[in-house]
């Protein structure tokens, strides 16, 4: 698909995979609402329907609009993950984890194609680094022994993709620091930190943010570059 196909008012079977990507974007924010509405309201009937429909349709958005297949399949495995992470035992929390960060392996292969025209600085990436090691410095001990490591190896590859993300613009560094403010608002649940109120409600909602954030980015970029505009 070109760029010029995929754009608003283009032709043939461009300009009808664009007609049909902005009704599948109406339903993944109508989704989004239910979902977080549903959290906020304590109706968790509605959590478990809405939440596995949220990445199969921002996934088929972005096919849609041309993404790159690395960004829809991040987006899947994503999907992966959020379907293991309904359940409430510990095999599932470590499938759903694997599956996410499979999504991060596809993120981070994107990333260092280097479709996007942005660089990332080298002051961003020591900025990360401290902030998860101090991060994994406090919560280590409050955290179960037997995912210690698991969660420190997913940490690793979530802050890599956060800083490696800066490459697709502002759109996707905004998506990348929030994935992983999302998932520093699941580890401190884990470990038993105070929470605020409504908890899952704000990690539904950094999360939702992130990966639209970071799908945005990279559409807008993979644009960009496709249609040679700086």
């Amino acid at each position: 698909m070109t760029a010029t196909a995929a754009r608003p008012g283009g032709t043939g079977a461009g300009g009808r995979a664009e007609r049909f990507a902005r009704p599948v974007l109406l339903a993944f924010l109508l989704a989004a609402t239910a979902d977080l509405a549903g959290l906020l309201a304590g109706a968790e009937a509605v959590h478990l329907v809405a939440k596995p429909l949220l990445m199969p349709l921002l996934a088929v958005y972005a096919a849609l609009r041309g993404g790159p297949r690395l960004l829809v399949a991040a987006l899947l495995f994503g999907w992966g993950g959020d379907v293991f992470l309904l359940g409430d035992d510990d095999l599932a929390f470590l499938v759903g984890m694997g599956s996410f960060a499979v999504g991060h392996v596809c993120y981070l292969t994107l990333f260092g194609r280097g479709g996007g025209r942005g660089r990332v600085p080298v002051a961003a990436g020591a900025g990360y680094a401290v902030v998860l090691a101090v991060f994994l410095a406090l919560i280590w001990p409050d955290l179960p022994a037997d995912l210690r490591i698991p969660l420190t190896g997913y940490s690793l590859l979530l802050t890599a993709t956060a800083w490696r993300a800066g490459v697709f613009g502002a759109y996707a560094a905004a998506g990348g620091a929030l994935f992983l403010l999302s998932d520093a608002l699941i580890a401190t649940g884990i470990a038993k930190w105070p929470q605020a109120p409504a908890p899952d409600f704000w990690v539904m909602l950094t999360y939702i943010a992130a990966q639209a954030l970071l799908t945005l980015g990279v559409l807008t970029a993979a644009g960009r570059a496709a249609s040679g505009a700086p």
